[in-house]
């Protein structure tokens, strides 16, 4: 179970990965190496996963921005872990998701321009045996950037 300072600690990271011992301590009124080792109790327990830095899609020349939901013609374990394996190939593609509804995958990729995305969808989705249907949805503006996590 996570403490009043284990949650004040994981808020601190979501807002700055690369706060050192010595400044999480000073935020949660610990010494440096009591703030070092939670931090590594929290990594060690799963809490944390990683470390990644935030990037401007946009600076890259990753102009589109969309979300892919599929549909299969079959679910069937094997068409799954193929499909899966697809997704994982496509660097386009930054994070995928099994649905409830009437889709069954919901994709969120970047792509350079409207040409790639439609690439993307033509000549790699569409063509996988087992998807029966693609529809995209282009965003035009995101209200709100991938956030932290509500602890």
């Amino acid at each position: 179970m996570l403490d009043d300072i284990d949650t004040r600690l994981l808020t601190a990271l979501q807002e700055d990965a690369h706060l050192t011992a010595q400044e999480l301590g000073a935020r949660l009124n610990l010494s440096a190496s009591q703030a070092g080792r939670r931090r590594q109790r929290l990594e060690a327990a799963g809490y944390i996963t990683g470390y990644a830095a935030r990037l401007d899609p946009a600076r890259l020349g990753l102009a589109v921005q969309a979300f892919i939901q599929v549909q299969m013609a079959t679910h069937a374990p094997d068409a799954a872990r193929g499909f899966a394996r697809l997704v994982a190939a496509q660097p386009e593609i930054v994070s995928a998701w099994t649905l409830t509804g009437e889709a069954d995958y919901l994709l969120r990729a970047y792509c350079a321009d409207l040409p790639a995305l439609n690439r993307l969808i033509h000549e790699v989705l569409l063509p996988h045996p087992v998807v029966a249907r693609v529809q995209s949805q282009i965003v035009m503006d995101q209200l709100k950037a991938d956030a932290a996590l509500p602890i």
